[in-house]
């Protein structure tokens, strides 16, 4: 109960490669401690809604190279959206000229809704709307970044209805193609997906463990980078 909640810093307190387009305040210190950064999920900073809708550490790409982690990030959304949605794509497709016989699970609701939240996530991404049109009115809530988390969020709720409606439509035709997978393989392909979350878990980790003070980017603290933002 004695524990004070982490000071927060307006924009030119912080170094420019944590600046985000229309923000004006509400901005964590880069140098926080782990038990700052614990306390500040709990505090409205102008990640809080970030912590509390997707909740991975994104940070430390950022710090290395700003330029190579806005790349990764849209990546991480654009990679699986293309992949799971190949199949959608390629029965589309098949069914645009109505030559092969087309069921209304290719054109299902779930499907529509899961592709307008995407494309509205990769809009919100790349636009800053609204914070752009209005700098600082959009500091702790309604921020493009909180929209988009939101987005990603109801995509991949519709996107689960849309498979389990194409698997209920679908479950005797493919019955007769592949054999059931069997809880064997069912446990294997989950360990594979657990194993390989905890490697990249681990990765972040040491790399957080090894470099935080020889990071050029957080050398000086807040003076620097408001030092900085005034020369600019």
């Amino acid at each position: 109960l004695s524990l004070k909640l982490p000071q927060l810093l307006r924009v030119h307190q912080v170094p420019r490669v944590f600046w985000e387009d229309g923000i004006m305040s509400g901005y964590r210190r880069p140098t926080s401690s782990a038990l700052d950064c614990v306390l500040s999920s709990f505090q409205m900073t102008n990640e809080t809604v970030n912590i509390w809708t997707h909740f991975l550490p994104t940070w430390f790409p950022e710090l290395e190279s700003p330029g190579l982690s806005k790349v990764l990030r849209t990546a991480a959304f654009a990679y699986p959206f293309l992949f799971d949605n190949l199949p959608l794509f390629y029965r589309l497709g098949l069914c645009w000229d109505r030559t092969h016989s087309c069921g209304q699970e290719a054109l299902s609701s779930s499907h529509g809704y899961h592709l307008l939240c995407a494309m509205l996530t990769g809009f919100l991404f790349a636009s800053h709307l609204p914070e752009r049109l209005a700098p600082g009115r959009f500091d702790y809530i309604g921020h493009s970044h909180q929209l988009f988390h939101i987005c990603a969020v109801l995509g991949t709720h519709f996107q689960l209805e849309a498979v389990l409606a194409d698997m209920g439509s679908r479950r005797a035709w493919l019955a007769t193609q592949e054999p059931p997978l069997g809880l064997q393989g069912t446990v294997a392909t989950l360990g594979l997906a657990v194993a390989g979350n905890l490697l990249i878990i681990a990765a972040f980790t040491a790399s957080l463990l090894r470099v935080p003070g020889m990071c050029p980017l957080l050398q000086g603290g807040p003076a620097d980078g408001g030092s900085q933002a005034k020369e600019q």
